[in-house]
């Protein structure tokens, strides 16, 4: 809301930068609210619920701003899109402070037997709930872990062709030859695909989480198609522009992939200092991508931007190399541990050592959710 009070380019960078920072808590604060609230196998349908969002967003989104844009009264047009979501975002966060509880344990609208029931359920994941203790060991830990990694590289991966399928769409849709209003109508069909394959892929990873690796399953097919979108849209002619569009639409997939790692971190990441680190690490990432993803749009190569589409095809590609790679680490790691469990050599309680805050490396009964 205070972005119609700046006048130069000081005030929107200073502006901007505050908004990244308080923006920054909301992703991986919910990724370790929901660690707190649900089992491993619940996870993913809830958190796809909530990020399916960004669908909506981006369906509606576009045409809320065209229509806000028509407005001939009063201040700039282009101030009343701040001023009304901005105004919108502050409502709903003085709701969630108020009556969005920090932990099971404090929820008011529980008794105390159903927050006894809520806390003892998640012990399942082996993960415990909350410590207020800040361990150094953990954060070392998760500096050598190569699971934090892989997810900085994967977060780099996705967030390089973000800018195409949000700030750039407009122009994207435009250089294939629509007019202004197609430009918004025509981003509500990738809306569309990627609040559908969010949920989707929500209810397959929740459904059929005991039947196969249906997390891991969920990110690869995504990616595949992510590569396949930004496949065509490197190779189509300019003068096929329906193809073109499907093609970009097909980037929309992304969505799934990248919030279903953030599953790997509610769930197979343990110690609630390392979750914390492990997630903060994967934001950077998502971060770095963000920033280096707008440079590919080269002004000399409009409407072409042959780079930025390259570009996304590199990002999709890492990203599917540091799925595969997680993937086959956390598969070893699950069959090494299941081993020694037959071999006797593992004798722990899982549950016991997640409530006393043990990471899942120091934990051997603990087991990662594919």
């Amino acid at each position: 809301m205070t972005t119609p009070a700046c006048h130069n380019f000081a005030g929107i960078a200073a502006n901007r930068f505050v908004l990244g920072l308080v923006e920054a808590v909301v992703n991986p604060g919910f990724v370790l609210l929901m660690s707190m609230w649900y089992t491993s196998t619940e996870q993913p349908l809830r958190l796809e619920a909530y990020y399916c969002t960004n669908g909506i967003a981006t369906m509606f989104g576009g045409l809320i701003g065209y229509a806000v844009g028509h407005i001939t009264t009063g201040l700039p047009r282009w101030m009343y899109v701040f001023l009304i979501f901005g105004a919108i975002s502050i409502a709903v966060g003085v709701l969630a402070l108020v009556f969005l509880p920090d932990l099971p344990s404090t929820a008011k609208f529980l008794s105390e037997r159903e927050r006894a029931i809520a806390v003892e359920r998640v012990a399942v994941n082996n993960q415990g709930v909350k410590n207020h203790h800040f361990k150094w060991e953990q954060v070392w830990q998760a500096a050598r872990d190569p699971k934090t990694w892989l997810l900085f590289i994967m977060a780099i991966g996705a967030q390089v062709p973000n800018s195409a399928l949000t700030s750039f769409t407009s122009i994207i849709v435009e250089s294939f030859g629509f007019d202004t209003l197609g430009t918004q109508y025509l981003q509500i069909p990738g809306g569309a695909v990627q609040f559908l394959t969010l949920l989707i892929g929500g209810f397959i990873a929740t459904k059929y989480s005991g039947r196969f690796h249906s997390r891991s399953a969920c990110m690869i097919v995504a990616n595949a198609t992510c590569i396949i979108g930004s496949g065509l849209l490197v190779g189509l002619p300019d003068t096929n522009k329906w193809g073109r569009l499907v093609a970009l639409w097909l980037c929309y997939f992304q969505g799934l992939g990248f919030s279903m790692s953030l599953t790997i971190i509610s769930s197979n990441i343990a110690g609630y200092t390392k979750k914390q680190v492990t997630g903060a690490v994967l934001f950077t990432g998502y971060c770095i991508g963000n920033i280096i993803g707008p440079q590919t749009f080269i002004s000399s190569e409009a409407p072409g931007y042959h780079s930025a589409y390259i570009a996304m095809l590199v990002g999709y590609s890492v990203k599917l190399a540091a799925v595969l790679s997680l993937y086959m680490y956390m598969y070893r790691e699950n069959k090494r541990r299941d081993r020694n469990a037959l071999n006797g050599e593992i004798v722990e309680d899982g549950v016991e050592n997640g409530m006393l805050d043990q990471t899942e490396l120091d934990n051997q009964a603990f087991r990662y959710v594919l």
